[in-house]
């Protein structure tokens, strides 16, 4: 207990180094520059600001002996209240004249005394962080602090490093625990994170209201809470989460930066109930002036707070000890001449206390300096950038034992890091091995899940459907003494083996989705949309993953076969059928290799008619030639040789294409002819809605709409519940009351095939699906644990085992899996390459030989002849036989004889003037077509001699 005159003199020294500048280092010709400081003065932290303020004021002005101005400080008390804020900022400009003020710290107090220093041009320097009070829309407000969503991407950093995909958020309902909160949540879904919950609770809020909150999060799935409050009401919720259980193991605490930087502020028994906790704040770099400092503050602060048993230096006190700085220089560049009052309004008749109290002259330009000023604090790098202080880090910690251990850190470049000393070549990364050792809630070492199961007597309500038939799925029923549900079936086998996979316990219990008498309550659309109404916590059955019902909840993994088919009878294709040797091509195959069959006759008839015997003669003999050469080809039978190279080149090509049909259809014919087919009845859906068929479909199954989107009539859909109601439909057909076809999910098919393989067949799929799975709310942990399990199942041998065991082993159906199905006839499609090379190789010889011909007869197309006479006269040469051309080739050649005797063709034998034809004395025919003959010889038809005398040749 301190004496009175002991007491009497400390608050002497108080009110001395409030009011008045120490006089070390000062120039007494420096004029003073009025700065309001409004604090609460009652808070650890507002006590902390102000000591480190004075020891600003006095390092400053020690180190700077020329300087021509001086701020004096006037200090205010804002009491934690708003008004009181905002009257101490009337206060100080009306009656002290203040240019600027440092404060308050509190964002909803901060909000009013901001709006007064716009309207008077007084620059605000505050340290609120609170997100919504933003520079740009208040001209006259200066962060000295750094704005609280700069530190949403470090924790949304942790939250992923982790894998955590739900967390609930928990703040207080002021203006500084709102304020972050909407950059939390849109950071939080951008890394695919939910945020399962929000908790909102007052200042005021009791005891018994925050354990009934924590009770409410206990019942949830989520176990990742990020706690956003300021240390008063946080210290009380960690004190009752303490005591309700919830720091233990599998729970996840994260705390923001206004907690973390007042860690050292709380109570020791605060901090033993947060051992584990996970926490960010702002870096402060370590350095030599600031351990100087700390240890210099540390002795004036217990001189100055006697009373106050727990203190350490935090960032808001080494924010106000850079903010004086950063003022103090401002001050000192705008100068002597700068300095000026309050602009007082014209008149003050009828004016409010702020409208009377005018604009500051000096203030516009001492804000524009304090936006320039750029130094090396005690806090890191003062760089204001929009009018609000810079981060370069944050640093992560984790509470153990009295205080913080140092985890790691956070950069906007390089993501988290195990410490500040970076390689070159460092990339953005968010892993959790880059951390230190985590110890978590619960004294524990293993990284927590982020959910379990809650541990109360509520079981996880399972929704199952209610069905008369395909039992082997899901089957319902009671016990006839305990009325107790039973359900059995692949499906909930399935479910037993993932759950039991699980490293938990999930105690759940079944719900019979039906009406008092037992019968289905609806379609499994209903049974779905359950859980998005809150009836069930999730769905367990034969449920088909579709989109419409993706929308409300969120499915596992398939763990069956995906699409819709159809069952159709099979009938025997009839191999006796007399017109079977048509069906391996196509009509429209048939009909091309017909036409050209014909279109290559006629181009080899055309190329070979004026050089081939075999090729001319009466017309009708000609286009009989025609057709019997190229379908003589089909067996290779034609016998007539080809003269021409063009004919031969088509001839060679239409000869490789002969024979790849050929081949083709030998094959199909011979496959329709040695096994018996079955065919489908149906092979094509929009048949049956042509012939206006009535289809089949699984009682409360999606299919019915889906066949109604396709186009069916509701009229002509039947649906069915049983095995043997399929068999019954489809063997009395649609004409007969029952159904052309059955369409239903391929995993129904294959078990109703198992039973009925010889009298059915699958027609598809005839629509894409993803299968059965396990419908749950929407972003259940559940899901992705139930899903992996699901896979692991899916490659080992348990699935087996399941499908087995309902299942059985399927019916030998192998003899009819080559029936099923009818072979396709072949296409042309299959045949264009063929057919275009035969085409182009016909065309192009074709052309060549008209290019030729007309070559050949230019004359007659030079002539002053009419067209028409044109036409004909190379029409009648064109049917006139042209010798063949290795004996004319043969004839032109002069051989000499022995005996003087020369040989030339007859058609180059000179004529005689008097008989017009070849017999003169000079010419004589041969019957030797060598034309090595010696003697004369009787005229013949083949060739003439010319028989020259040596006198003749002399002349």
């Amino acid at each position: 207990m301190l004496k009175p005159s002991r007491y009497l003199a400390l608050v002497v020294v108080l009110l001395m180094s409030y009011y008045i500048v120490p006089l070390a280092g000062q120039n007494d010709s420096a004029l003073v520059v009025d700065v309001g400081v409004i604090v609460d003065a009652d808070s650890i932290s507002g006590k902390i600001s102000q000591t480190c303020m004075m020891m600003a004021l006095e390092d400053f002005y020690a180190a700077h002996t020329n300087h021509t101005t001086r701020i004096v400080l006037h200090n205010r008390d804002s009491k934690s209240d708003v008004v009181e804020a905002a009257s101490a900022a009337v206060d100080l400009m009306k009656n002290v004249g203040v240019q600027a003020i440092l404060g308050p710290q509190r964002s909803t107090q901060a909000d009013f005394v901001i709006g007064i220093g716009n309207k008077t041009r007084v620059p605000i320097l505050s340290p609120a962080t609170n997100p919504s009070l933003s520079p740009t829309e208040n001209p006259y407000f200066i962060r000295v602090a750094q704005n609280g969503s700069s530190q949403v991407e470090a924790l949304t950093s942790i939250v992923k490093a982790f894998n955590w995909r739900e967390v609930v958020l928990i703040y207080e309902n002021k203006d500084y625990g709102s304020g972050v909160v909407p950059h939390l949540t849109d950071a939080l879904q951008g890394i695919s994170t939910q945020v399962r919950h929000r908790s909102v609770l007052s200042l005021t809020a009791t005891d018994d209201h925050i354990l009934q909150e924590l009770y409410k999060l206990m019942t949830m799935q989520t176990r990742v809470f990020v706690v956003h409050m300021l240390p008063t009401l946080a210290s009380r919720l960690f004190l009752k989460a303490k005591e309700v259980g919830m720091m233990r193991k599998e729970y996840v605490w994260i705390i923001t930066d206004g907690l973390t930087t007042l860690l050292d502020t709380l109570d020791p028994t605060v901090v033993n109930s947060m051992q584990g906790v996970l926490g960010v704040k702002p870096y402060v770099p370590k350095s030599s002036q600031l351990e100087k400092f700390t240890e210099r503050w540390r002795k004036r602060f217990r001189q100055e707070n006697p009373e106050t048993d727990r203190f350490e230096l935090n960032l808001f006190g080494l924010w106000a000890y850079d903010s004086v700085t950063a003022l103090a220089m401002a001050a000192d560049r705008v100068g002597v001449a700068q300095i000026s009052g309050f602009k007082k309004p014209v008149t003050t008749k009828n004016l409010t206390d702020l409208a009377a109290l005018g604009t500051s002259e000096m203030g516009p330009r001492l804000l524009e300096s304090i936006k320039n000023s750029r130094f090396t604090g005690l806090s890191g790098e003062f760089h204001l950038v929009d009018r609000q202080l810079q981060s370069s880090a944050f640093q992560i910690i984790n509470v153990i034992g009295k205080g913080e251990n140092e985890i790691g850190f956070w950069t906007p470049e390089f993501g988290i890091l195990k410490n500040l000393t970076l390689p070159s070549n460092k990339n953005y990364t968010i892993n959790r091995e880059d951390l230190g050792t985590i110890i978590w809630p619960g004294d524990s070492n293993v990284t927590p899940k982020g959910w379990e199961i809650p541990t109360s007597e509520k079981k996880l309500r399972v929704g199952v459907p209610v069905k008369s038939g395909f039992t082997e799925f899901i089957k319902v029923e009671r016990d006839s003494e305990t009325k107790e549900v039973i359900v059995t079936g692949f499906c909930i086998d399935l479910l037993q083996e993932v759950m039991d996979s699980l490293p938990y316990a999930v105690q759940y219990k079944f719900i019979p989705f039906e009406t008092p008498n037992g019968k289905s309550a609806g379609s499994y659309n209903d049974l779905v949309y359950g859980i998005f109404q809150e009836k069930y916590d999730a769905v367990v059955g034969d449920v088909t993953i579709v989109a419409n019902r993706s929308r409300f909840v969120d499915f596992t993994m398939p763990y069956t076969e995906s699409g819709v088919a159809m069952i159709v009878r099979i009938e025997d294709d009839g191999r006796k059928n007399a017109w079977i040797f048509m069906k391996p091509l196509t009509m429209d195959l048939w009909l091309t290799t017909g036409a050209f069959f014909i279109f290559t006759g006629f181009v080899v008839w055309v190329l070979e008619h004026r050089v081939n015997k075999e090729f001319r003669g009466p017309p009708r003999q000609q286009v009989g030639m025609i057709f019997w050469f190229s379908f003589s080809t089909l067996v290779f039978a034609h016998k007539e040789k080809v003269i021409s190279n063009l004919s031969r080149f088509v001839v060679i090509v239409w000869v490789f294409v002969v024979l790849v049909l050929t081949s083709s259809y030998t094959a199909s014919l011979t496959s329709r002819l040695t096994v018996q087919k079955l065919k489908p009845t149906v092979t094509d859906i929009r048949d049956l809605i042509k012939n206006e068929d009535c289809v089949g479909y699984q009682k409360g199954s999606f299919v019915a709409g889906l066949l109604t989107n396709i186009g069916f009539h509701p009229s002509k859909l039947k649906n069915y519940s049983t095995l043997e109601e399929y068999d019954d439909a489809l063997s009395r057909g649609s004409r007969n009351g029952g159904v052309a076809a059955i369409i239903d999910e391929i995993p129904y098919i294959r078990l109703f095939l198992a039973r009925y393989c010889t009298k059915y067949t699958l027609v598809g799929p005839i629509h894409k699906t993803t299968g059965f799975g396990f419908a749950f709310p929407k972003g259940s942990p559940l899901v992705p644990e139930i899903s992996r399990a699901i896979i692991n199942m899916k490659e080992g041998d348990k699935m087996i085992g399941v499908e087995k065991k309902w299942f059985g082993k399927e019916a030998d159906c192998s003899e009819q899996e080559g029936t099923r199905v009818v072979s396709d006839s072949l296409t042309l499609g299959s045949f264009k390459g063929l057919f275009l090379v035969s085409g182009i190789s016909s065309v192009s010889s074709l052309i060549i030989f008209v290019f030729m011909f007309l070559y050949v007869n230019k004359d007659i197309l030079a002539s002053n002849a009419s067209i028409w006479q044109k036409i004909m006269a190379m029409a009648k040469t064109f049917d006139e036989e042209e010798e063949n051309s290795s004996s004319t080739a043969s004839k032109k050649t002069l051989t000499t004889t022995s005996g003087g005797v020369v040989a030339v063709p007859a058609a180059d034998c000179p004529l005689s003037p008097a008989t017009g034809d070849h017999h003169n004395a000079e010419c004589v025919f041969s019957q030797d077509e060598g034309f090595s003959t010696t003697e004369p010889a009787t005229p013949t038809h083949d060739t003439i001699e010319i028989v020259h005398t040596n006198m003749e040749r002399q002349k």
